[in-house]
């Protein structure tokens, strides 16, 4: 091989090395918001974060050849963290609504599930009949800014709503009696049926309403919309989403 030759596949050599690495500089970390208060979505174990989102997260980075960096914060604070550019997207255990659609674009649905009332056991007999949500005089507890509260506020309009910032503050409630219901989505339920320390609360396993979880991303964020939606797709087909869903699922719920 002449010295030329040489030379040229050395610089061959190294022109690839540099678009290599140039490439995978390019790929900078996946910004997720969380809510880390959403069991069995997305919570807090032993100073980790754990559940579906968390975990679905993780197989979406392997497929996109990127690194997952969380950002925990409020519900509420979420859109404004992903309009801000803050966070690149959301994966929180998100309902689809036609309000949200004005100021984010959803991924494909993940996830199926609806509203659920839950009350304390002491007052299951009162409470528990099908009817009795929609009585007049109820106190009912929600999350603000969640599917919960607009379902509450649109149908239960005799109703005294009260606001908790999470679902272990209404249940402190439920269990003071200072509300009678705490409707919020099925995973809050889920968790309920996962242990005994919820042995005085019972949810009524009725579906309020029909919801489809998914991913929220910037508005017009459309390649990084795509390259979920693939992801997804990739995910669904090779039984990853139904194992890791089984794994923190303890309870599946028909959602009617």
């Amino acid at each position: 091989m002449s010295m030329g030759s040489i030379l040229l596949r050395q610089l061959s050599i190294s022109l690839i090395l540099i678009v290599t690495y140039s490439l995978g500089a390019m790929a900078e970390p996946l910004v997720v918001g969380v809510n880390p208060y959403y069991r069995p979505l997305v919570f807090e174990e032993n100073g980790t974060l754990v559940g579906i989102d968390p975990a679905t997260a993780m197989e979406v980075g392997k497929l996109l050849s990127r690194d997952i960096e969380f950002q925990e914060m409020d519900f509420n604070a979420l859109i404004p963290a992903l309009i801000s550019g803050d966070i690149d997207v959301i994966m929180s255990g998100m309902s689809i609504t036609d309000e949200r659609k004005q100021f984010v674009d959803f991924s494909e649905s993940y996830l199926e599930i609806g509203q659920m009332a839950i009350v304390a056991m002491s007052k299951i007999g009162s409470l528990s009949y099908p009817a009795a949500i929609f009585d007049e005089g109820r106190t009912v507890g929600v999350e603000p800014g969640t599917t919960g509260e607009t379902y509450t506020k649109d149908y239960l309009s005799t109703a005294t709503i009260k606001t908790y910032a999470t679902p272990a503050a209404a249940f402190t409630a439920l269990r003071s009696g200072e509300i009678d219901y705490y409707i919020h989505d099925a995973p809050t339920s889920w968790k309920i049926a996962e242990t005994n320390d919820y042995s005085d609360l019972m949810p009524l396993y009725r579906s309020l309403t029909k919801e489809h979880l998914a991913w929220a991303v910037k508005k017009g964020n459309l390649s990084l919309l795509n390259d979920l939606n693939d992801a997804l797709s990739r995910l669904k087909a090779d039984g990853k989403i139904n194992a890791i869903q089984n794994r923190w699922i303890p309870v599946k719920v028909e959602v009617n």
